[in-house]
This record gives C-alpha cells, structure tokens and sequence, in this order.
C-alpha cells in the first residue's frame, strides 16, 4: 500500500463532505427560497450568489477535492490494497457527478441566466428551466457528493 492514500483519502472525504454541505442546502433550502421571490429578485440573487461563490475558498476546495479524486482513481489503480476500488469509486463519482455535471449542465445555465435580459423571456427561463432544470441537476451533484465522501470514508477506514 503506498502511504499517501490514508492522506488522500482523509483530504478528499473532507472536501467531498464540504462540497455536499453546500450542495445540500441549496437543493433543501435556497432555490425553493428563490423561487417563492418575485422572478426578477430571484434571478438577481442567484446572478450574485454566482458572482461571490467564485472566490479563492471555493474553487479550492471544489478543483482541490476534484484532483484528489483523480489522484485516488490513479493510485488506487497501482495500489490494489484494501479499500483501493472504494476510493476509486469514490474518485469516479464525484469527478462524474459533481466536476463533469458542474461544468456541462450548471455553469452553462448560470451563463444562460445571467445572459438574459429582463422581462418576459427572463421570468419563463427562470420558472420552466432553472428551476426545474439546474435544481436537478444540483440534486445530482448532492447526492454524487454525498456518495463520494461515504466511499472516500469507508475506503480510507480500510486503507
């Protein structure tokens, strides 16, 4: 076994658990509170809360915790000991679930809602799409979040 992965393995689980907290929230909590404000007040609280969530912290520790993933997937690879296909697992899901549906699904749509003009459009992206759309797929990064840390967890309890 090499010695880095108990390392890898705490650090990742650590980041995969901040990143469903944060995932969580906004699936249980935030966009439905959004959603119940005029559609013009919830298009700009969400167009700021995109601004300010792209900070130093943040992108540390989503981007950190995506590298740690891949590095699990690679060493586990080499490694084969206990608990190597648990952080692999753990690996694959959260870059799948919570790096790859970021970048293809809900950045774009954050584009997408920024990029609209007020009015009539804006108030129909924002009720038949963003709502129902980026909400789903912010329950995928939720629940692959969720799926990573319990793998990271259980592989690194076995490393």
């Amino acid at each position: 076994m090499i010695p880095l992965i108990p390392a890898l393995a705490f650090a990742a689980a650590i980041g995969s658990g901040l990143m469903a907290g944060l995932f969580f929230i906004f699936s249980v909590c935030i966009m439905q509170a959004l959603g119940r404000l005029p559609a013009e007040q919830g298009i700009a609280a969400m167009n700021a809360i995109n601004v300010v969530i792209q900070n130093p912290l943040f992108l540390s520790v989503f981007m950190g915790t995506a590298l740690l993933a891949l590095a699990l997937v690679v060493v586990a690879f080499f490694s084969g000991g206990n608990g190597s296909l648990l952080l692999a697992a753990g690996g694959i899901i959260y870059v799948a679930g919570v790096l790859i549906v970021t970048i293809v699904f809900n950045v774009p749509m954050n584009d997408a809602l920024v990029a609209t003009t007020p009015g009539q459009a804006a108030t129909e992206f924002w009720q038949q799409r963003y709502l129902t759309d980026w909400v789903w797929w912010n329950h995928v990064r939720t629940v692959s979040s969720i799926a990573a840390l319990a793998l990271f967890v259980l592989g690194f309890a076995r490393a």
